[in-house]
């Protein structure tokens, strides 16, 4: 259920309409509106504004990612109402939080559906929260910009959903092409059980398998648990050339700790989408690993990268605030195009406006099914504190 929390939090130096809104009764450390639809709650719509809508993990083992995709989601609006908004009006973005669970954050998108009537909604983050979010905006008609998450499955939601971010099979293929080019050619897979996870494991064994490697252990693992000991032990069993992992901030650093413990980081790890992997980890627990992520910025992104540092007074925190950012900047130019808030209407829009769209995170074209169709990655690794390049 959807609990409302009223701490707000001043954005006049952006000149945002951003409302943030916590859900499970945990106050994000911004934010403020919501209710619980079914009892009527408050609307967080700006009256005479062009509302659309996120769903972000705020808080939760995902919250550090969750505060980054909020950040480019306001740099965007301040941008946007800078240059004069939508159709004439401000543009305002309701942010609410999942905190990283798919019935609070259907629970969050129906409030935006029903009570603050979005033209859109952005979100989330996990696939496994993601997937379920954008089969209840499909159903009920309102259009869907995937922002962080990258199953495969997202790419059947139906014609109302958009990705911003490549997908697993995109990602799958990257990884498993550095792993042979550096000689690694047993590789033990561990993953979430969901469905990000699984939609890994398939794709990443098919094009390893095809570049000659071998995959010596598939674990699929519960979240939330306080050991992966039982798990970790059969990774090492099964003495692998690699580690292929990823996981949530706050379960990476259980495993990372819990590995480093027991010795295993001797073995080389890769991190599918490193800065997630090691966001929350013990800076010794995970150095000198290295990973892969999405890119950071494209050919068109530094006037935003110069914007984020300057308003932040730091680096990115994550490689994924540039994707709700340019989520947010495709949905407004499409309800411009379209003149509208209509969604089929909007949907049109954005077909024709994802084809070569100039992001901050690199060209944008969508495929026959809405989705990324090409998706430029880094290869980073953690050294002293910070994830960098890898030289």
């Amino acid at each position: 259920m959807l609990t409302p929390n009223r701490l707000l939090k001043p954005a006049a130096a952006l000149g945002l309409a951003v409302v943030l809104a916590a859900c499970g009764g945990t106050a994000a450390n911004t934010g403020g509106g919501g209710g619980d639809p079914a009892s009527g709650g408050d609307s967080d719509a700006v009256e005479g504004a062009v509302n659309i809508g996120a769903v972000l993990p705020l808080t939760g083992s995902s919250a550090s990612i969750g505060e980054d995709q909020r950040r480019g989601i306001e740099l965007a609006v301040a941008k946007i109402n800078e240059d004069g908004g939508v159709m004439g009006k401000d543009l305002n973005v309701i942010v609410e939080d999942s905190a990283g669970a798919a019935n609070a954050a259907i629970d969050a998108a129906k409030k935006l559906v029903s009570v603050d009537d979005v033209a859109a909604v952005m979100g989330e983050y996990s696939s496994g929260v993601t997937v379920p979010l954008g089969q209840y905006l499909q159903q009920e008609g309102v259009i869907h910009m995937n922002v962080g998450s990258s199953s495969p499955e997202i790419a059947g939601i139906g014609d109302k959903s958009f990705s911003v971010i490549g997908l697993d099979t995109i990602a799958s293929k990257f990884a498993s092409e550095q792993l042979a080019e550096r000689g690694l050619m047993k590789a033990a897979i561990m993953v979430p059980n969901n469905s990000y996870g699984e939609g890994i494991v398939d794709p990443f064994t098919e094009a390893y398998e095809a570049a000659g490697g071998s995959v010596t252990e598939t674990i699929l693992y519960t979240e939330g648990q306080t050991s992966y000991r039982a798990e970790l032990e059969r990774i090492a069993a099964s003495q692998p050339d690699v580690v292929l992992y990823s996981a949530y901030g706050q379960d990476s650093s259980v495993i990372n700790q819990q590995a480093f413990e027991g010795g295993m980081q001797e073995t080389p790890w890769f991190g599918i989408y490193l800065t997630m992997c090691t966001s929350d980890s013990a800076p010794e627990t995970v150095q000198d690993q290295i990973g892969m992520d999405v890119n950071y910025v494209g050919p068109e992104g530094q006037d935003y990268q110069d914007a984020y540092q300057e308003e932040y007074g730091e680096d990115f925190a994550s490689t994924f605030s540039g994707y709700t950012y340019d989520a947010t900047m495709m949905l407004a130019e499409a309800i411009e195009k379209a003149g509208s808030t209509d969604a089929d209407a909007i949907a049109e829009a954005l077909g024709t406006i994802g084809q070569g769209y100039a992001g901050v995170t690199g060209d944008i074209t969508f495929d026959d099914q809405n989705q990324r169709s090409d998706q430029p990655y880094l290869v980073l690794k953690y050294t002293d504190g910070k994830v960098v390049e890898e030289s």
